[in-house]
């Protein structure tokens, strides 16, 4: 498993020009044999995520509970302190107008947390990945995109808005690939560049993504260099310079 998952994360970080490793995410009942626990002390769950880049690690439930929200969308009850700071987060951001009354009710979440959530780059862990993140970007993702809708079973790539980590339950609930273009705290936690964005692959479809991207790739380029020659032959298709 863990060379096939290698060969994968190989082909993606070639593919898509990935300047940090596929990030596997795997949901578990028990800590992973072999895998260090993190020390916790985080700001918000999507630390982990970049973190998980980095190196391999595994970290039970209350270590995620410093993220109000993170952990709200892990699963983890909304009840005593913890709940006491996720309404008051929810205050502030309404009342700063960053959510609209009642939307903190529509993001998607899981239904049951898991024990333990491991992280590292994708192939790392001795367990499957629930999902893996791809920090991309607009070009990289567009790709990644196409490669997630194509086939003729394949529904359109949903984006989901704030907050950027629920892509994984999104992805848990079913849905084979997912993007997001982030949220204001994710991009500062993940120091995700301006231009950047994430792709999520369900790890159960990770194989079938990898051969659809393999193809999309191939058959861009194909239209690229038809593209290219069509504008070569425009008479007109040229910007001016700049005097």
């Amino acid at each position: 498993m863990a060379n096939e998952l290698k060969s994968i994360a190989d082909q993606l970080s070639r593919q898509l020009e990935l300047d940090r490793p596929p990030v596997q995410v795997s949901y578990l009942e028990a800590p992973p044999q072999g895998i260090p626990e993190h020390p916790g002390g985080v700001p918000s769950v999507c630390t982990f995520f970049a973190l998980g880049a980095d190196r391999p690690f595994y970290a039970g439930l209350p270590k995620h509970e410093d993220c109000e929200i993170g952990a709200f969308v892990l699963g983890i009850p909304p009840k005593g302190e913890l709940g006491g700071r996720l309404m008051s987060t929810i205050g502030m951001m309404q009342k700063e107008g960053y959510l609209n009354p009642g939307e903190e009710a529509k993001v998607p979440h899981n239904d049951k947390a898991p024990a333990y959530v491991a992280y590292g780059p994708l192939g790392s862990l001795p367990v499957p990945p629930t999902g893996v993140l791809l920090f991309l970007n607009p070009r990289s993702a567009m790709l990644a995109v196409e490669a997630g809708g194509s086939g003729p079973d394949a529904a359109p790539v949903p984006f989901n808005g704030r907050p950027m980590c629920a892509i994984l339950p999104i992805l848990n609930g079913g849905v084979p690939v997912a993007a997001s273009l982030g949220c204001t705290g994710s991009r500062i936690y993940t120091d995700l560049a301006p231009s950047g964005m994430i792709v999520g692959v369900r790890g159960d479809r990770l194989a079938q993504f990898a051969k659809k991207l393999d193809r999309i790739v191939k058959a861009n380029v194909a239209v690229a260099a038809e593209d290219e020659g069509r504008k070569r032959k425009a008479p007109n298709a040229h910007r001016p310079r700049p005097a």
